[in-house]
């Protein structure tokens, strides 16, 4: 129960940066949590293949390394949900980064408010 409310939850914030950001494009709610479960499958069974590829890069780099790995996750979730478009891999950084920060500020607060 709590993976679904963490998939809509992420659903609504895909939708809302959609609207704050011109180079992404999200065609309704529903292919909003498509795209949110998209994301999980890929940052579970992908992200982890491309770490291990680009360790060195990444350790190199003090882990800058992976806003590129997330930026790639987001592009690979573009071309596979329709209804979905990034204009391109600075607005797939920009839209990685603003999702996790509120990812985390939202499951904190959600997190908080379910131990009262």
């Amino acid at each position: 129960m709590k993976t679904l409310l963490q998939i809509i939850l992420t659903g609504i914030i895909v939708l809302v940066l959609s609207n704050v950001l011109g180079g992404v494009y999200v065609s309704d709610f529903f292919t909003a949590v498509v795209v949110a479960a998209l994301l999980a499958l890929l940052n579970i069974f992908v992200k982890p293949i491309l770490l291990i590829l680009t360790l060195p890069v990444t350790v190199l780099t003090f882990g800058l390394f992976l806003l590129v790995i997330n930026a790639v996750i987001i592009l690979m979730a573009d071309g596979l949900v329709g209804g979905f478009r990034v204009d391109g891999f600075w607005w797939a950084v920009l839209f990685s980064i603003l999702l996790s920060f509120l990812q985390s500020l939202i499951f904190s607060v959600a997190e908080r408010s379910g131990r009262r």
